[in-house]
């Protein structure tokens, strides 16, 4: 997917433009730029496969269980567009498919949160990736975040957790202690 800049500068002025503000005022002119160029950073998800990250890596290791806790993540909703953000617990007990470094976990949870989402899609999204990319004996996704349009329309619920887990393999059934909390 390619990012078109300036249909999305244009789109930010006409957006200002009905919100009945003026874009061309020195305070909003470069406004619609800068938007657009958030954006596209923010959507930056959608020009990679995040699951190529996990890569093997060489040599012989022995299969311990490989858990990162609070792995900060920001995402956009895709009803509203609006951010939201937390953390995740990411983690699997290699087998076949061998160990990744611990970067590319991160990596993975960052790069589909770069994309439109609904956080329910993105745990699974990164689930899958682990399963099917280094077929662990066990593998588990957690994600906790705050959703500002929950907290910022509607029903107006500020700071409220919402927690998504996907467990897989070995630990469908009895997840260790920090896909608990």
């Amino acid at each position: 997917m390619a990012f078109d800049t300036k249909g999305a500068a244009k789109a930010v002025r006409d957006l200002l433009t009905s919100f009945g503000v003026d874009p061309t005022s020195p305070e909003l002119a470069d406004t619609p730029q800068r938007v657009a160029e958030f954006w596209s950073e923010r959507l930056s998800g959608y020009l990679q496969d995040p699951g190529d990250e996990l890569k093997p890596l060489p040599g012989e290791l022995a299969p311990c269980p490989v858990i990162l806790e609070r792995v900060p993540f920001v995402s956009t909703c895709e009803h509203h567009l609006a951010p939201f953000e937390g953390f995740a617990v990411i983690g699997y007990l290699p087998g076949e498919g061998g160990t990744v470094g611990l970067s590319k976990l991160v990596r993975l949870v960052q790069g589909y949160a770069d994309r439109l989402q609904v956080q329910e899609r993105l745990t699974h999204q990164i689930a899958t990736a682990l399963e099917t990319r280094l077929r662990p004996a066990a593998w588990g996704v957690q994600l906790v975040a705050v959703h500002t349009c929950m907290a910022h329309r509607g029903t107006k619920t500020p700071g409220v957790p919402v927690t998504t887990r996907v467990m897989g393999g070995l630990w469908k059934e009895a997840p260790p202690a920090p896909f608990n909390s």
